[in-house]
């Protein structure tokens, strides 16, 4: 499996900006489908936005409008931008690569490769 680093959390007020990154070692996911979820305290992991192996995004709809989601294979990472960020958005942040080459799902357990987290709070 891909070995995956999350940098780029912090404590941002609401109405701010952070940019997440994610970088991979040991093989390139060019191939693969790539995402990005979330878990706050007491709350179930969920889905974020992804993009799949071919460019395709996809987002969860309270984050539509606002977090975008890009991948630079030659740098082998993926970032999530976020904007006008809300206090809901409170969250450990985890960038993840999917189990299979040329494949698409947005459901955690699809998904075969999984970094530590970085802790995203926004502050009222």
């Amino acid at each position: 499996q891909v070995q995956l680093v999350e940098s780029g959390g912090g404590l941002v007020q609401a109405g701010g900006s952070l940019r997440l990154s994610c970088a991979a070692s040991g093989r390139t996911f060019s191939t693969y489908t790539t995402g990005w979820f979330r878990q706050a305290p007491g709350k179930e992991r969920e889905f974020v936005a992804t993009i799949s192996w071919a460019g395709n995004l996809y987002y969860r709809d309270s984050v539509k409008g606002r977090f975008t989601i890009s991948r630079d294979n030659a740098r082998n990472t993926v970032y999530l931008q976020m904007n006008s960020l809300k206090p809901e958005d409170t969250a450990v942040y985890f960038c993840a690569v999917h189990q299979y080459p040329h494949a698409y799902s947005v459901v955690a357990s699809d998904f075969g490769s999984w970094g530590q987290g970085t802790q995203v709070t926004v502050s009222s």
